[in-house]
């Protein structure tokens, strides 16, 4: 699978373990975001650029990482097509592939230890969208992801 991730300043140590964990794991990686401890990227920066990436089609899913989560998923889900939660837990992580469609997974390096950022990404990588429903849940599923899509269409005041 071909894998987008980046990260800030902030989560570059957990990026790094995560990188580790899908490199040993043969998936192709491309990194986007802060590539060393020196040069510093803030969030909303390694966020558009992990966005800009996955927009190119060229990537299934992305990981991206700040010191919480938070305002990298807030960035990256003004993009049209990316679908993002920020997870704190292995249990949410997988259910957002499994039942949200979430092509995007948001961590935070000051909530989330490394070992746990990994078994996250593993779960998440591993749940496909409504695999294992029965007929009726998979098709309302179907039906809130379209429901989602239609809304990027619309324009809020």
């Amino acid at each position: 699978m071909k894998i987008v991730i980046a990260s800030d300043f902030s989560g570059f140590n957990l990026k790094q373990a995560v990188k580790k964990f899908l490199l040993d794991n043969k998936h192709e990686l491309v990194d986007v975001g802060q590539v060393d401890s020196e040069n510093k990227v803030l969030y909303f920066d390694a966020a558009i650029s992990l966005a800009t990436a996955m927009q190119t089609g060229e990537y299934a899913r992305g990981i991206v990482i700040c010191g919480t989560g938070a305002g990298v998923s807030m960035i990256v889900n003004k993009f049209k097509g990316i679908y993002c939660v920020a997870c704190e837990s292995v249990f949410t992580a997988q259910k957002t592939a499994l039942i949200n469609n979430a092509n995007v997974l948001a961590m935070g390096e000051k909530v989330v230890s490394y070992d746990m950022g990994c078994e996250m990404v593993k779960e998440w990588l591993s749940a496909q969208w409504c695999e294992g429903f029965e007929e009726q849940r998979r098709k309302n599923n179907e039906r809130g992801f379209e429901v989602l899509r239609g809304l990027e269409q619309k324009n809020f005041k």
